[in-house]
């Protein structure tokens, strides 16, 4: 067997292959991909955040424009009315807040001239007066026996006298019933719905209250409203 030269093995040797190195140029490549995916993955997640973080500040704000749209709907509306009548000047403030569909409906009925020429159909001493277009006599008599029974009642349950209300009955055929107590009444909120208090012209409440009447607690001379005059402010 001939033997190899040790030039040989030496040539051999060069010639198999050692262990693949990585070059730099592979490492440096690598490292800018990793840094451009973390990179985009970064925008992209700083994108949806900001994107819902706007949506909500706009529900937001259009929530806050909605609610101060209304306040200021609120606002506009006339907070005072004066009622005219055959006695003096009867200045009454508006509840706008706590009742305001029945004081959007009251300013309507003023605008287009419905209260102008109703007539106080009963006057209750120490009771209540009310205004109206059609003589209810019945819910007089209803009022003068409740009048009656509530004298007798705790001072303490009583409300405050001068509120203004109209019945908690539907407004049928247009109706829109005034009542304007003269006197403290317990429970006034099962009778009635208050949306208003006379702020100026009591006297001229009590002057009406001192009218002749019937047995019906009718006026014996008509005692009318002339007109309503709606006024922001007094």
């Amino acid at each position: 067997m001939a033997r190899i030269k040790p030039q040989a093995l030496l040539q051999q040797s060069k010639k198999k292959k050692g262990p693949s190195r990585i070059s730099v140029t592979t490492i440096i490549l690598s490292s800018l991909i990793v840094v451009l995916t973390l990179f985009f993955l970064y925008s992209t997640y700083r994108h949806w955040s900001q994107r819902s973080r706007i949506q909500i500040e706009n529900k937001q704000s259009v929530f806050e424009g909605d609610e101060s749209f209304v306040n200021s709907k609120k606002s506009d509306l006339p907070g005072y009315a004066v009622l005219d009548t055959a006695k003096g000047f009867i200045t009454v403030e508006l509840f706008k807040d706590s009742s305001p569909e029945v004081v959007g409906k009251f300013l309507d009925f003023c605008r287009r001239g419905q209260f102008n020429g109703m007539l106080f159909r009963h006057v209750i001493k120490h009771y209540v007066i009310q205004a109206g277009n059609r003589d209810k006599q019945g819910a007089a008599e209803d009022w003068t026996l409740k009048g009656k029974h509530y004298s007798q009642l705790d001072t303490s349950l009583k409300h405050e006298a001068f509120m203004l209300g109209t019945s908690k009955a539907k407004h049928e055929n247009g109706e829109f019933e005034l009542f304007i107590t003269t006197a403290p009444i317990p429970d006034l909120n099962e009778k009635l719905i208050v949306f208003g208090k006379v702020v100026k012209g009591e006297d001229v409440v009590q002057e009406i209250e001192e009218v002749d009447t019937d047995e019906h607690y009718r006026p014996k001379s008509s005692i009318a409203i002339r007109s309503v005059t709606l006024k922001q402010s007094i």
